[in-house]
């Protein structure tokens, strides 16, 4: 079968290798479709002996059962499923609460992270990680699995500042932030503002939800202070899909006395931290790093898609031309999600 692979730091190749075999516990999915995240990019960046190599890359996964292990039940071949990738250690106390999310065991274990992944015509997949999709197309779903779970995720950790009549900062509408402006449409009765550098970006936001564009620059301070009030007023939840030194400053600017900063972007920023009276977020302000999500977040993903109030703005990419879509989301040209399509 083809498969994307890692084969050694910063070198993706089409390649192939033979179809992975399964075991009990095990479903051998036909992959229909797989997004494309800027976590995949860290991998192929990453330096030698940080990931296991060659690897298939993709975490993003939907596509139907084509084989059932022996000892998997609730599931018959070709019924569409989404894929969540975390794999935890199943014994620490974060995973026994369903927070795989937090395990304390493993580091970064997942599929496409610490195994072999979905950028390729079958993935072998513990029936553990699978969630049902029904009719929902496998386009669509493969973003919901980190595109969406994740700023899901964030917005659940934000909920209690999340009021009505409050003000939600998103910096960054590109794969994260443009379903973080659709779940805080969908899930809230908060003021949106998007951030983004891009103008259309900032009008996809618009016609997603958001109550206000403001553009990235020298003024864009100034632009949310005039729409959410001077300091000690301001944003109840900042939520910095981006993650540079220049969005996490916006961020820590326009935060609220008591606020939330969601800190989603991986970016490779600083945030700096300093307990005074002159400090530097406001008091009482909250910092969170929140990673992906629980299964739990992911079903409730999916139901936001099924009933109409999610929809993952793509550009689909035949797997022979996965090499020139992580290309082009590298250089800032894709908007909303690459997704590979089998």
């Amino acid at each position: 079968m083809r498969a994307a692979r890692l084969t050694g730091p910063g070198t993706l190749d089409l390649v192939e290798v033979p179809t992975p075999e399964i075991g009990p516990e095990d479903v051998l999915l036909a992959v229909g479709a797989v997004g494309a995240c800027h976590s995949d990019l860290h991998i192929l960046d990453a330096p030698a002996g940080a990931f296991p190599t060659p690897l298939t890359l993709g975490h993003e996964i939907a596509g139907r059962v084509e084989r059932l292990g022996e000892a998997v039940t609730g599931w018959r071949p070709g019924e569409a499923a989404a894929v969540y990738g975390i794999l935890g250690c199943g014994q620490c106390r974060a995973c026994l609460r369903g927070q795989e999310n937090r395990c304390r065991t493993v580091p970064l274990g997942g599929i496409g992270l610490s195994r072999d992944g979905g950028l390729a015509d079958y993935v072998a997949v513990p029936a553990s990680r699978l969630l049902k999709l029904g009719d929902l197309d496998l386009v669509q779903a493969a973003p919901l699995t980190d595109a969406g779970l994740t700023p899901y995720h964030a917005i659940e950790l934000a909920r209690p500042a999340l009021r009505p009549g409050t003000c939600c900062v998103v910096i960054g509408i590109g794969g994260l932030g443009h379903m973080a402006v659709q779940i805080l449409a969908a899930t809230t009765a908060v003021t949106v503002i998007a951030v983004d550098s891009d103008a259309a970006a900032l009008d996809l936001a618009t016609r997603l939800g958001a109550r206000h564009a403001v553009p990235a620059g020298p003024d864009t301070v100034d632009r949310i202070r005039a729409l959410t009030g001077p300091a000690p007023d301001g944003a109840d939840v900042v939520i910095d899909c981006v993650g540079v030194d220049a969005t996490l400053e916006t961020a820590r600017q326009v935060v609220a006395t008591g606020g939330h900063l969601s800190l989603v972007g991986l970016g490779g920023g600083t945030l700096a931290v300093r307990p005074s009276v002159a400090a530097s977020i406001p008091l009482e302000a909250s910092v969170r790093v929140p990673f992906w999500g629980t299964r739990a977040e992911l079903q409730e993903v999916i139901a936001l898609a099924a009933a109409g109030l999610l929809h993952a703005d793509v550009r689909r990419f035949p797997l022979d031309e996965a090499v020139r879509a992580y290309q082009l989301l590298r250089r800032g040209e894709i908007h909303g999600r690459a997704v590979i399509v089998l």
